[in-house]
Order: structure tokens, then C-alpha cells, then sequence
């Protein structure tokens, strides 16, 4: 008689499990999601995300001109049998986020921080030059160019 399974628990698959992640866990699987805020101050563009649990040797953060990448693994460090859990909430495995900037930002001074389980990324925004204003003038009868009589 197969059992019933419990209303709170939520199966993973085996490839999520990380006793079997290899060291080249750039290769690996990135199904899970990664929770973000995003906002911007006068200069910056900001990224923060809960990430507790995970080593920074363990992220890999990739800056475009436009986009930001993050991927990482979180490894379980015990295991459990699957028949001794009683609630299964927790994301263990790889994950991935791809964040479309609304400015360019410039990549060579990005700055990434990791304190108490909040990795936050700061991205200097692109100063764009400000509009300059042309006032036009009215030109005199001599600053007109001459027709060519040919």
C-alpha cells in the first residue's frame, strides 16, 4: 500500500542533492531561483539577496554593461534520510539569476560584499554627459554662402 506523502513536504530531485556536487560546479545544474531586490540611487545601481548558507568561494557574479549574473551552489553539509524528514523546504543544489540592468553601469568598479547571510552588489552607474543646449541665431545676409552662376 503505497503511503501518502506529507502535506508540507516538498520532494527534490536527486541532482539537487549536494553531497554530489563536484568542485566544477560552474558545469552544474542552476534550476533554483535566487529572491532579489533591486534598486538605484543618484549614482548606483544595488543588488541585495539572502544567500545564507552559502560560501562566497561559491559564487560566481558576471557584470555586462547591462546585465548581471549570479549563480552559486548551496551544499547540504549532513546527510538525511529522505524517510526522516517530516517537512523538506529547504533549496539545496545550484541556482542562477539573470538581472537586466535599466542603466549601463561600469563594470570595472563593481563591488560585491557578503555580510551575515546579504550579498549585496553594487554597480556604478554610467555618468552620462549632460544635454547642451544650441541657441540658434538668425544669420545676416553676409554670412550666407554664395550661389555657384553655372
Amino acid at each position: 500500500m503505497p503511503t501518502a506523502k506529507k502535506k508540507n513536504e516538498a520532494k527534490q530531485p536527486k541532482s539537487s542533492q549536494t553531497e554530489d556536487i563536484p568542485d566544477e560546479w560552474l558545469e552544474g545544474d542552476f534550476s533554483g531561483q535566487l529572491a532579489v531586490d533591486v534598486y538605484q540611487t543618484p549614482e548606483h545601481i544595488v543588488i541585495e539577496s539572502t544567500i545564507a548558507g552559502v560560501r562566497p568561494e561559491d559564487l560566481d557574479i558576471s557584470v555586462t554593461n547591462d546585465m548581471v549574473t549570479i549563480k552559486g551552489v548551496r551544499r547540504r553539509e549532513q546527510t538525511v534520510a529522505d524517510e526522516d524528514y517530516l517537512f523538506r523546504e529547504c533549496y539545496w543544489g545550484g541556482f542562477s539569476r539573470r538581472i537586466i540592468l535599466p542603466v549601463d553601469v561600469r563594470t570595472d568598479s563593481v563591488n560585491a560584499t557578503m555580510k551575515d547571510g546579504i550579498l549585496t552588489i553594487t554597480l556604478p552607474k554610467v555618468e552620462r554627459p549632460k544635454p547642451k543646449s544650441v541657441r540658434v541665431s538668425e544669420a545676416d545676409d553676409e554670412d550666407e554662402p554664395e550661389a555657384d552662376d553655372e
